[in-house]
């Protein structure tokens, strides 16, 4: 291997290098707050990765970190920022919910279930087609607008259940429990381990395969490395985005109502604990790889799912694993300003402009 490969390399597994300086850097906080490190992660790992349930646990988490990374990528390979995941998931479980709720009885289980879904993909798809618009039409900076609307989004929601849904006299804002046969069926017996971590799981896999070898995955690499290229091309930069943003905000509502009919089977006033922004740091951490995006997601699902054994076990607060998640952010991003040049040596060339990611602040060209 020569040299100019091992530095490949290196530059390739910046994600792994980021997750392993947040690793050791969390270490030295351990210390501080008076416990061994190497007892503090081994409980972590047992905990969240080698108990049946811990594992279990895990999974849950797993599905709806996956899906919204997903929700992530798919627009961001295009060269456009999807941050409103979270407002996305709220929408696509309301949406849900109240297909769960009104869909009569008489429509066969299994059909239903699927209507419930697609409901929710539908929701998730509609509310991340706001920026989309807003982008590909008035130049309007989608980071901005799809985070803001994440806010208006889980607020929204809250409001509908407060005003239409909420089951009489509960003591928090929810709906009535959604009927046991439009539930997700479960996979590991007596944990809430449900069948749409296997469909996160699935999906991955497949756009991880349709970005490489389809004629929509080939738009959005073009899109999103030299769009004057695309469009020279005869590619639609605008409906390449707006495809992007519709079927990453669709994963997003999968998300939501996987976690209603799949965890919670109620839908509760801000349930999401935050999947929208963890989706975001492991689409980053997988380098935008939807199928390294899998193992990202569940890293972060094994922090959260064993950070409860490492608390009994050495005495360290579970805040500890939020500080691990924040260094991961951190050093994802100071690996963001490193990129991989070959040299190459050729004759003189006229210099032209670097072209990629749209600016956020322009209207996209047709």
């Amino acid at each position: 291997m020569t040299l100019d490969h091992f530095v490949r390399w290196m530059y390739a597994l910046k994600g792994l290098w980021a997750v392993v300086a947040a690793l050791i850097v969390g270490a030295f906080l351990v210390v501080l707050a008076g416990a061994n490190p190497l007892e503090a992660y081994a409980a972590l790992l047992r905990g969240g990765l080698f108990d049946y349930y811990g594992f279990a646990n895990a999974l849950v988490r797993l599905c709806p970190i996956l899906l919204v990374s997903l929700a992530v990528i798919i627009p961001l390979r295009a060269g456009f920022f999807n941050i409103g995941g979270e407002g996305q998931v709220y929408v696509g479980a309301l949406f849900g919910t109240v297909a769960a709720l009104y869909l009569p009885q008489a429509i066969p289980a299994v059909i239903r279930l699927v209507l419930i879904c697609l409901s929710g993909a539908v929701g998730g798809a509609l509310w991340a087609l706001i920026p989309a618009v807003l982008k590909v039409y008035r130049g309007t900076n989608e980071i901005i607008t799809s985070l803001l609307l994440s806010y208006v989004g889980a607020n929204v929601v809250g409001g509908i259940i407060h005003v239409y849904l909420m089951e009489p006299g509960a003591p928090y804002p929810y709906t009535r429990e959604i009927p046991f046969d439009a539930t997700l069926p479960i996979f590991l017996p007596r944990t809430e381990a449900h069948i749409g971590i296997l469909i996160a799981v699935a999906l991955a896999l497949i756009f991880g395969t349709v970005m490489k070898r389809s004629t929509f995955g080939l738009s959005v690499e073009t899109v999103g490395h030299n769009p004057v290229a695309a469009a020279y091309a005869g590619v639609s930069i605008r409906q390449t985005a707006i495809s992007a943003f519709v079927i990453g905000g669709a994963l997003a509502g999968l998300a939501g109502i996987f976690e209603v009919v799949g965890v919670k089977y109620r839908l509760f006033d801000h349930f999401s604990p935050g999947y929208g922004f963890q989706g975001a740091i492991v689409a980053f951490l997988a380098g935008l790889n939807p199928r390294t995006a899998i193992f990202a997601a569940m890293f972060l699902a094994v922090l959260q799912a064993g950070a409860g054994s490492m608390q009994r076990a050495v005495g360290v607060d579970t805040m500890m694993v939020g500080a691990l998640q924040g260094l991961v952010v951190l050093f994802v991003a100071v690996g963001l300003a490193f990129r991989y040049r070959p040299r190459v040596i050729t004759a003189s060339a006229p210099q032209t402009p670097a072209v990629g990611i749209v600016p956020a602040n322009s209207k996209v060209p047709e």
